[in-house]
């Protein structure tokens, strides 16, 4: 294991299509620590795989393409169209059953927030190695009520993003009742997250696309980091702790 935690991007995007299980299988097999994903909720209800509002960025062939939102489809019409993956969407059931690994499950969806909670009562080792993140304080909050015994993680883009909510960093973590912070490397100093870490909070960082922010993520001292090609920032972070 690496002395900072190495999360998969949406499986290793950068060699297979990102939330496909092929990504997913990739990422296990050169060893990251997590995998980051991105779950969202069907028009009949089913959990499902999908960064994006719509299929087309990811479509395959013309059938994902143009279709609207992918929420307003049913999980019989999203798995029948053909993504960059060569199938159509991988639900979040599949996803478990595919992997071992601990899971970073972004809700994307605020409305996915008790379908996961139906789901993870009913599949309880598969709670056992999640930790539920999102930009949405609210969608973690009500996942802090219905779920309490899952980690959280609260995303925000920058320090100065998590800073404007009410009480700041702090307040934001207290309402949410996150043990995880994800905050992108710009603007971060090491005064900064010696603050986060001393409230007992793991501090993770992103992106990581360079030797460079790896650098910078290992002087901060960042207890994870999410990687597009996690083997490659393996490699960077053996490169810089030697």
């Amino acid at each position: 294991m690496t002395t900072m935690l190495i999360a998969g991007h949406r499986g290793a995007m950068a060699h297979a299509p990102e939330n496909s299980l092929e990504s997913y299988a990739l990422a296990e097999q050169v060893g990251v620590d997590e995998i980051e994903l991105d779950v969202r909720l069907s028009a009949d209800r089913e959990l499902f795989l999908l960064h994006d509002a719509t299929l087309d960025r990811t479509a395959g062939d013309d059938s994902a393409r143009d279709r609207g939102p992918a929420g307003q489809l049913t999980l019989a019409q999203l798995q029948e169209v053909v993504l960059d993956s060569g199938r159509g969407v991988v639900t979040l059931a599949e996803m478990y059953e595919a992997t071992s690994t601990v899971i970073q499950l972004e809700i994307k969806a605020p409305e996915t927030v008790p379908y996961l909670a139906r789901y993870f009562e009913a599949h309880p080792a598969d709670a056992e190695r999640t930790v539920l993140t999102s930009f949405q304080e609210e969608a973690l909050r009500e996942a802090r009520e219905l779920m309490p015994g899952i980690r959280r993680g609260i995303i925000r883009h920058t320090l100065a993003d998590a800073e404007r909510f009410e009480g700041g960093w702090r307040g934001l973590v207290e309402y949410t009742g996150a043990d995880r912070v994800a905050i992108g490397l710009k603007g971060l100093t090491e005064e900064l997250t010696a603050q986060i870490r001393e409230q007992g909070i793991e501090l993770h960082v992103w992106p990581m696309r360079s030797l460079e922010d790896m650098q910078q993520a290992v002087r901060l001292q960042a207890d994870g980091t999410t990687a597009d090609d996690p083997q490659q920032a393996m490699e960077w972070l053996r490169d810089v702790t030697g």
